[in-house]
């Protein structure tokens, strides 16, 4: 199911990415010659105007194929022989080079701009949000906020939901914190069975509260858990895209910050790659995240097509942000890169994209193991 949910999300991302630079190209007059739904084989395909819409096998992603792009524009003949007039100023390349610019950061604007829309529709749906518990409604529900290392708490996972608390023949169903802290306080060191959700699997276990793990504290008994009121808030359409808005730009600032200073610390060999994951590592997330319901998977979604966003506009070979550098160096020159040694330098930084694909994803299975 993970992998299914996997490769949904990425069909979803690379496709809007896509059609980006697919509507940009033809609102900025080229001549788009196809628009592929997944990657070949292909299925089936509709002609529309001078573009064909192809619907393929691998559902991966798509592409958009725009003509004069890679350089390769060619005139037709008709079947008797005369060469067809051919309007070369509808090419990719002999387009002004503001256009060929607005093509290729329309894909990474609209990654963005479909992460402001997931958080906008996250927010609008609800999300789980801590209450004070005298505010608290019938509804919320008591999580494990964090556990200290090595304490009876630490056998349940962090995040999960108490259902009940039973100690001394005495259970409370839908504790709140105070009432978990007053039962442990007033049975210890009577053991305490805790009925918890995690994942969406209910699950009991049983520990004892401890003495001696908060400092000035030694002689009070704890179990070692922080607690956490939650439920369950949605926003009303204006605060909803409001603060959409919001958590895109601090993830776009966290996401370029994180990336440039493991850039910066790869040159100096300090980088720190068990915290980059590649596909398989990203199956896993995906899986998580769905377990805990629409909302977590939505925002799971929008981090990615963030994530998506920055590493194309890195000014790499191959990448949107190279093939930026190429329009910018043209635009300065006044000279047109030749589409041979632009191809030869795309081919391979994609080779190079390919090896470091390899390397995370072999990074990802050796943490499975």
């Amino acid at each position: 199911m993970s992998i299914i949910l996997f490769l949904l999300v990425l069909f979803v991302l690379v496709l809007v990415h896509e059609w980006g630079h697919f509507i940009v190209a033809k609102k900025t007059g080229m001549r788009v010659d196809e628009f592929g739904i997944g990657f070949p084989p292909k299925l089936f395909s509709v002609k529309k105007g001078e573009t064909e819409y192809t619907f393929n096998a691998l559902p991966i992603g798509g592409f958009v194929r725009i003509w004069g792009e890679n350089g390769d524009e060619q005139s037709s003949t008709t079947e008797g022989g005369q060469v067809e007039a051919v309007d070369y100023s509808r090419s990719f390349s002999h387009r002004p080079k503001w256009a060929q610019a607005l093509v290729l950061i329309a894909g990474v604007t609209m990654n963005i701009l479909f992460a402001w829309f997931l958080f906008s529709l996250t927010y609008m749906i609800g999300v789980p949000t801590a209450v004070d518990e005298a505010v608290a409604t019938d509804s919320a529900e008591l999580y494990i906020a964090g556990v200290l290392p090595d304490s009876p708490a630490s056998e349940i996972p962090i995040g999960s939901i108490i259902q009940s608390i039973t100690s001394l023949d005495i259970t409370i169903d839908s504790p709140t914190p105070s009432e978990f802290s007053d039962l442990v306080s007033e049975t210890a060191p009577a053991p305490l069975s805790v009925t918890y959700v995690s994942g969406g699997e209910e699950a009991v276990v049983e520990i004892t509260p401890v003495q001696g793990l908060v400092e000035g504290e030694e002689d009070k008994y704890i179990v070692g858990a922080s607690l956490s009121l939650v439920e369950i808030e949605s926003k009303s359409f204006l605060v909803a895209i409001s603060d959409g808005a919001k958590s895109t730009w601090n993830g776009l600032a966290g996401i370029t910050v994180g990336l440039s200073t493991l850039i910066g610390q790869s040159f100096s060999g300090d980088a720190d790659f068990s915290q980059v994951a590649g596909p398989i590592g990203i199956v896993g997330m995906v899986g998580d995240a769905a377990s805990f319901g629409i909302t977590a998977l939505l925002t799971f979604t929008a981090i990615i097509s963030l994530n998506l966003a920055v590493i194309n506009l890195l000014p790499f070979p191959a990448l949107d942000g190279g093939r930026l550098v190429f329009v910018a160096i043209e635009a300065v020159t006044g000279r047109q890169i030749p589409p041979v040694w632009a191809g030869r330098v795309n081919l391979a930084g994609f080779a190079l994209l390919m090896i470091l694909m390899i390397a995370v994803t072999y990074n990802d299975i050796i943490r499975l193991f």
